[in-house]
Order: structure tokens, then C-alpha cells, then sequence
């Protein structure tokens, strides 16, 4: 298999192989955790294929994916780039807050730097706006970090476009991690376009809707798998109307002689081109392969325009997130103004 080709990531220096691998699955949310050895495995036979851009966060556990992540990349940190980001708090009962004040900010990078077994981390995000803090001090601290050399460079995830602006006038703003496939295509009216005018790159995470377009099937999810109960598109009426616009595409599939998974990875690859690297995430040597596979699949603008008008965005069935999880994210957070801020604490 041909090695996967590098790319710049934004217009700030980052350069990134032309796919990445989301490594949450392997620790949380989508049923146990899988065995450590295996994952190393995993993320070693990507480095071999050519794929170096590995995405986590302290989240992703908690905790543990970051260690997991430190443990493969050990003795070939020169190779690869890392993301990690913060925002999620933990308080002693178990309770979620998302913070962004320096002090948060700093602490975790410094947690994040520890169990990654690393100097420096390539590029770290702010995973969720805080809503309390503005997001000028948040970034503040950020480039703080870059100016001593703790972080290269900095990024956000599941922002707005006006705190995009925002942040990028404090420091230049590398890339913005989001949510974008053939079934999430909201951002392409407001998100991508400022990344455009920007120089920001595009870090498209669940390309393939959560494993929904390479075939993963509800009722064989483990009980604790969040897609159970937390995305609704996921769910009852939604999914059997979601199964028929997936069919579509495995037609046009079929036609261009790729797996639907394939087609629809290929699809996000060269919507976003040329500075957009999507994430895809899997726990198997096999889905690996074919993800990278899909830099092979190369569509027309009809073959683009076919998939389009096979899932119209306004027919994609439920939503993303539950209502509550959408609160945080770029449709509805909002970071407050510069003039609020008194200095004290999100927490």
C-alpha cells in the first residue's frame, strides 16, 4: 500500500500526513476500552503506512487515551505530530464543567504534556468553548504556552466563526477541529469559509458519521457505547430513514468500485482539500488499511454533486448530539465579551 502523502495543515507551518487517526475509541465512549497492546500495535502499523497525525484528548478516559497514545509514539516521537486538547473538568463527585480560564489552561497542558511523555505538544486545542470565559484570555494563555516552547501550535474545536475570529486576532489560529461528513454539513455555510479566509486549517472528526457509513450497526454496540443513547440519528425512526440514504451511496459505491466507507472518507477528503485532514477513528488493522485507501478514491465534481443530491443535508434524520451536548458546541456556544472578564476563575 502506497505510504499517505503530507500536507500543510493551515498556513501557520504545521505539516501533517494527509489522513489521521482519532484515537478516542480505543479508550472511551464507543464500549470498554480496548486492550492496550493491540491499540499499540495499531498505531504503529499507521506510522508504517505513512499516516503520523494521531488525535486524542485529556477527556478520552479520562486520561488514559493520552498515556496509550505516550506509550506507541515512545521511541518514534520524531515521526509523528500530536493533538490533544482540554476543556473538560472533572471536580471530586464526578462532575463535568468545560474551562478555559489560564489557570485550567495551564494545568492541563502541563497533565496533558506528563502522560504523553512528551516535551511539546504539535498542536493543542481548546475542545469546547467555555461560555464564561472570554475566549482572548483563554487563547492569551495558549500563546503563552507556544512562546515557551510547551506547544507549536494551537487550535479549537467545535467553535463558532465570530470566536474563531476572535482567537485568531490573539494568535494565529492553526486549525479547527469539527464535526464534517455526508451526513453533518451545517459548517459549510458559516465554519468553513472563515477557515478559508483565515488560513485555518480543517480537522474533520467522525467523517464517517460515527462509524455509521462504514456499516456499524446499532444493535450490535456494547450497552455502555454512547451512540446508544447520545446521537439521536442513531435512533428508532431516524436510523431506518438514515439506512435508505445510505443505501444510495453504496450504490454510487458499487459504481466507482470502492467500499461506501471509502466513498464517503474520499468525499470529505476533497471537500476540504487542500488543507483539511480528517480523523476517522478505528480499532482495527483492517478498517485502518481501507481508510487509507480512500486517498486512492479520487471523485469528478459529478461524482461530488451525485453524493450531494444522494444525501441532501435537510434529509439526514436526527441530530448530531442530544440537545444537551449540542449546547457546547459551535451551533449554539458563544464565548462572552472581552469586557466581562473580572479574572476570576470558570470553575
Amino acid at each position: 500500500m502506497a505510504t499517505v502523502p503530507r500536507v500543510k495543515l493551515g498556513s501557520q507551518g504545521l505539516e501533517v500526513s494527509a489522513l489521521g487517526l482519532g484515537c478516542m475509541g480505543m479508550s472511551a465512549f464507543y464500549g470498554p476500552a480496548k486492550d492496550d497492546a493491540d491499540m499499540v500495535k495499531l498505531i504503529r502499523h499507521a506510522v508504517d503506512l505513512g499516516v503520523t497525525f494521531f488525535d486524542t484528548a485529556d477527556m478520552y478516559g479520562p486520561y488514559t487515551n493520552e498515556v496509550l497514545l505516550g506509550k506507541a509514539i515512545k521511541d518514534i516521537r520524531d515521526k509523528v505530530q500530536i493533538a490533544t486538547k482540554f476543556a473538560f473538568s472533572r471536580d471530586a463527585n464526578g462532575n463535568v464543567s468545560i474551562r478555559g480560564d489560564p489557570e485550567y489552561v495551564r494545568a492541563s497542558c502541563e497533565g496533558s504534556l506528563k502522560r504523553l511523555g512528551v516535551d511539546c505538544i504539535d498542536l493543542y486545542y481548546q475542545h469546547r468553548v467555555d461560555q464564561r470565559v472570554p475566549i482572548e484570555i483563554t487563547v492569551g494563555e495558549m500563546k503563552k504556552l507556544v512562546e515557551e516552547g510547551k506547544v507549536k501550535y494551537i487550535g479549537l474545536s467545535e467553535a463558532s466563526a465570530s470566536d474563531i475570529r476572535r482567537a485568531h486576532a490573539v494568535h494565529p489560529i492553526t486549525a479547527v477541529q469539527i464535526e464534517w461528513s455526508l451526513w453533518v454539513r451545517e459548517l459549510e455555510s458559516d465554519i468553513i469559509p472563515v477557515c478559508r479566509e483565515l488560513g485555518i486549517g480543517v480537522v474533520p472528526y467522525s467523517p464517517l458519521g460515527r462509524g455509521f457509513i462504514a456499516g456499524t450497526k446499532i444493535e450490535e454496540l456494547a450497552n455502555d457505547d454512547f451512540r446508544k443513547v447520545a446521537v439521536p440519528f442513531f435512533q428508532g425512526d431516524n436510523l431506518e430513514k438514515n439506512k435508505l440514504l445510505l443505501e444510495r451511496v453504496a450504490k454510487i459505491a458499487e459504481e466507482k468500485k470502492c467500499s461506501t466507507s471509502q466513498l464517503a472518507l474520499a468525499w470529505v477528503i476533497q471537500k476540504g482539500a487542500p488543507t483539511s485532514v480528517p480523523i476517522p477513528g478505528t480499532t482495527k488493522i483492517a478498517n485502518l488499511e481501507a481508510n487509507v485507501g480512500a486517498l486512492g478514491v479520487k471523485l469528478t465534481e459529478v461524482d461530488m454533486k451525485a453524493l450531494e443530491e444522494a444525501v441532501p443535508a435537510t434529509d439526514v434524520a436526527g441530530t448530531r448530539y442530544t440537545a444537551a451536548s449540542l449546547r457546547s458546541t459551535w451551533q449554539n456556544a458563544r464565548s462572552p465579551p472581552l469586557s466581562s472578564w473580572t479574572g476570576s476563575a470558570s470553575a
